[in-house]
């Protein structure tokens, strides 16, 4: 199997890495958004507290000292792993890209540091995470429901339709990467491994993303990726995703186990799909079996599962 060949490039998290990498940064982007002065700099922001590690960088919560405005600042160091600063500066370009869909975060500015830092300010979603909800005390590990659910997959559909349609694949669709404010508003995030691609047929077999959230073809793609499409492995992800939101936990191994490569590569490879529990709806059932075929050319695309019944029939869910 290929994976077996490369496992050791395989990664269940991704790693932080530290070296130095000299590269040239993309020309500074122009505000995006009438809520930021146009004159605005880096020094203009009041860091406020950190929000989070992760991939070579610190995300701060910040203020505009004049405006009050919050934003999130995500400062990535000059000494950061190689392959770390390329997938920020394929992170930027891909930001600057989408910056007309709502159901994807906003890069507002990025300042180039004399430090060789980059800094990257982006809209604030004051809820976190999606994985951070569901870990939160409302939530508790009973899962979310069926309702929020739909609204959930409704919105990270359209982003993923809307990624699709410009040829990209995010190839890292999880809770941690999907945001969240107080009204629910859901957008995807963290585009360092996604790929641009040129052909829509284009192979996505490079082990990249988190592996916990594979699709069968992304781990072996000899068996598994003879009718590949480059971002049906975004539709798997999904919903693995909506399957932890719901069930409380990763729906591929027992609460609390927690994964190593051989299990996970197993449970995709040579497992049937995970199903939800009995007293999930039929509609919902339906929808992560759409999601879940393990041959990719059977998964439903975007587009077609924005029509699906468990999406339409609950477009009053939150």
């Amino acid at each position: 199997m290929a994976a077996v060949r490369d496992r050791r490039q395989l990664n269940l998290r991704l790693p932080e890495r530290r070296h130095r990498f000299p590269h040239p940064l993309p020309p500074s982007a122009a505000p995006s958004s009438s809520s930021l002065p146009a004159s605005s700099a880096l020094s203009d922001y009041e860091k406020l507290h950190v929000l989070g590690h992760g991939n070579g960088g610190t995300v701060y919560k910040v203020q505009h000292k004049r405006t009050s405005a919050v934003y999130a600042l995500k400062i990535v160091s000059s000494h950061s792993d190689p392959l770390v600063r390329r997938q920020i500066f394929r992170e930027m370009d891909i930001l600057r890209r989408t910056a007309d869909s709502p159901h994807v975060v906003r890069c507002h500015a990025i300042f180039d540091q004399p430090s060789g830092d980059i800094a990257v300010l982006m809209e604030y979603m004051d809820s976190g995470t999606l994985q951070t909800f569901l870990r939160s005390d409302h939530n508790n590990t009973c899962g979310v429901s069926e309702a929020v659910l739909a609204s959930i997959a409704r919105q990270v559909l359209r982003g993923l339709a809307f990624l699709h349609s410009l040829s990209i694949a995010h190839r890292d669709i999880k809770p941690s990467n999907l945001l969240v404010n107080a009204a629910m508003d859901v957008k995807i995030s963290d585009f360092g491994v996604s790929k641009v691609m040129c052909r829509s047929l284009d192979s996505c077999n490079s082990y990249v993303g988190t592996s916990a959230y594979m699709s069968p073809e992304r781990f072996d793609p000899d068996t598994y990726g003879s009718n590949y499409d480059g971002y049906s492995a975004d539709i798997w992800s999904l919903g693995l995703t909506l399957m932890e939101l719901y069930m409380g936990h990763f729906p591929l191994l027992p609460s609390g186990q927690r994964p190593d490569w051989a299990t996970l590569m197993c449970a995709i490879c040579f497992g049937d799909p995970p199903s939800l529990p009995e007293e999930a709806s039929d509609e919902f059932r339906s929808f992560v079996e759409c999601c879940l075929y393990k041959e990719a050319s059977k998964r439903w695309s975007a587009t077609k599962l924005l029509t699906h019944p468990f999406v339409l029939s609950k477009l009053e869910a939150v």
